[in-house]
């Protein structure tokens, strides 16, 4: 991926943090976007990997299928800063990456992470939890929140609320590129997603013939609920000619 601006990197990571935070992780998405920016220098990989998970046990989950990369890296022993190489962790998107990663952090290690009551709080706790071996880690990680004025992405962090009509649905993240467009809403065995905001994402032109969404200037199969037009998302990809895979194990749409 190109270099990104600080500005693109947090709108980048921000749809997979916030809706990862609204599945109900307990790490305050300032923070994690923080952390993100350290621990990957604004930059974004083929292997979604933002945080510096190493492969470790190499014991597979739902989140991760056993994919690694091997890069040079620097930790703090003995007061000194070493540099070495490692195997690290590669993920189909950041959303697979976040999820792995509360895995780990929901271990006993980590339960003063967990009861952290302020993204400062956590940030000590990261350090004091044996996750970084920089003495900085907590001022550096406090730093770029108060630069990139993240404590907003707290405030605005909220449940999901589930629209008319899909009461019964469950909310999955939809995936391309590694980044999540949006949150779509699995039903009957359907995923339907908000026309606008996927499509256009993904270069579609979206319209509305007054009972059906338009994609391409093709009326297709609508569901209209609180003035947002959804459409199944295989209609739309195969409108715009993107295949459709479904992860069970993760519960993600990835459109490819």
């Amino acid at each position: 991926m190109a270099k990104l601006t600080r500005d693109q990197f947090f709108a980048a990571i921000a749809p997979a943090v916030m809706f990862v935070h609204q599945e109900g992780s307990f790490m305050f998405p300032s923070l994690r976007l923080a952390q993100s920016l350290l621990e990957s220098g604004g930059e974004i990989h083929a292997w979604n990997n933002l945080g510096g998970i190493k492969v470790g046990s190499g014991r597979t989950n739902a989140y991760w299928q056993g994919e690694a990369v091997v890069k040079g890296t620097w930790e703090y022993i003995d007061g000194r800063s070493v540099v070495s190489k490692a195997a690290f962790r590669a993920y189909k998107s950041i959303y697979h990456f976040y999820k792995d990663l509360d895995l780990l952090l929901n271990t006993a290690r980590y339960d003063r992470v967990r009861q952290a009551g302020t993204p400062e709080r956590q940030a000590q706790m990261l350090y004091a939890c044996g996750y970084a071996t920089d003495p900085a880690y907590p001022s550096k990680l406090t730093a770029i929140i108060r630069q990139y004025g993240l404590l907003r992405y707290d405030e605005i962090a909220k449940p999901v609320l589930l629209p008319k009509g899909f009461e019964a649905a469950s909310v999955v993240p939809v995936i391309y590129q590694g980044q999540v467009l949006g949150g779509g809403y699995l039903q009957g065995g359907t995923t339907w997603i908000p026309a606008r905001r996927v499509g256009e994402a993904l270069g579609a032109k979206i319209g509305w013939t007054g009972s059906q969404v338009t994609v391409n200037g093709l009326p297709q199969e609508s569901i209209l609920s609180s003035a947002t037009g959804y459409v199944r998302v295989r209609d739309l990809a195969g409108v715009l000619g993107f295949g459709v895979t479904w992860d069970d194990r993760a519960r993600a749409v990835l459109l490819e």
